[in-house]
C-alpha cells in the first residue's frame, strides 16, 4: 500500500470512528472536517466508499452510522459474549444481583448474555433475548448518555413493573452500542453500584479492543 493510500485509508476510518463517537446522534459535514482535520470537499470524498458499503448513511449534510456496521457488530457478538462471561460472573458474585450485557439493535435493546448470583435466596431471571425498547430501562438509557455527561442510567419500574435497574454504557467499540447492567427486585444503591457497572464496561470494551 503506498503512503497516499495509507492516509486516505487512516483518515476514512478516523472519519467513520468520528461518527461512531456521537452515539447514534447525527453529524454535520462541517464537524467531521473539523474532527479529522480535513476540507468539507475531503469529507464528502471520504464518504463514499463509506456509504457504498452502508457503513454510513447520508441525509444531506448530515451522517450517521449506516446498518453495514451493524451486520459487522453482529459477527462480533460471539467474541463479546466469551468476553462478557467472566466480566459479569464476578459482578453478579459480588453485587449479589442478576447482571446482563444487552446490545441496541434498531429501537430495542437485546439481552445478549447474563450473569445470576449463585448465593443469593431470590434474584431476577433475566433470559438471553429479552428486549424491551430503547427508552425503557437502564441499559437503553445508558446507551444514549454523552460520553462526556453522566457515566451511567438508572431506572425503576422498567422494562418490568417491580424491577429497579442501572447500566453503563461500552464506550470506545466502534459501531457497538451496548451497556453492562444490573437488575433488582430490590432498590439499588445507584452511587455504589453506577462506579462497579463503569468499570466493568471498561474491562469490557478493552477485551473486545485486543
Amino acid at each position: 500500500m503506498s503512503r497516499e493510500s495509507s492516509l486516505t485509508l487512516d483518515r476514512g476510518l478516523a472519519l467513520l470512528q468520528a461518527v461512531a463517537d456521537t452515539g447514534g446522534d447525527a453529524i454535520t459535514i462541517s464537524e467531521l472536517a473539523v474532527a479529522i482535520g480535513g476540507s468539507r470537499a475531503a469529507v464528502y470524498r471520504l464518504l463514499v466508499p463509506l456509504v457504498e458499503r452502508g457503513l454510513v448513511w447520508r441525509d444531506g449534510s448530515k451522517v450517521r452510522l449506516g446498518a453495514g456496521v451493524l451486520r459487522l457488530a453482529e459477527q462480533m457478538l460471539p467474541q463479546l459474549r466469551e468476553a462478557a462471561r467472566p466480566v459479569l460472573r464476578e459482578l453478579a458474585e459480588a453485587l449479589g444481583v442478576t447482571v446482563h450485557l444487552s446490545v441496541a439493535e434498531g429501537e430495542h435493546m437485546h439481552v445478549i448474555a447474563v450473569a445470576e448470583p449463585s448465593w443469593t435466596a431470590m434474584h431476577v431471571a433475566y433470559r438471553v433475548g429479552s428486549k424491551h425498547p430503547l427508552s425503557r430501562g437502564a441499559a437503553g438509557k445508558a446507551v444514549g448518555l454523552r460520553p462526556k455527561g453522566r457515566q451511567w442510567a438508572a431506572a425503576t419500574g422498567e422494562p418490568r413493573p417491580g424491577i429497579s435497574g442501572v447500566a453503563a454504557p461500552l464506550r470506545g467499540v466502534s459501531g457497538l452500542r451496548a451497556s453492562v447492567g444490573v437488575v433488582s427486585f430490590e432498590p439499588l444503591d445507584n452511587a455504589a453500584v453506577g462506579p462497579e457497572l463503569v468499570a466493568a464496561a471498561v474491562t469490557l470494551a478493552e477485551l473486545v479492543r485486543r
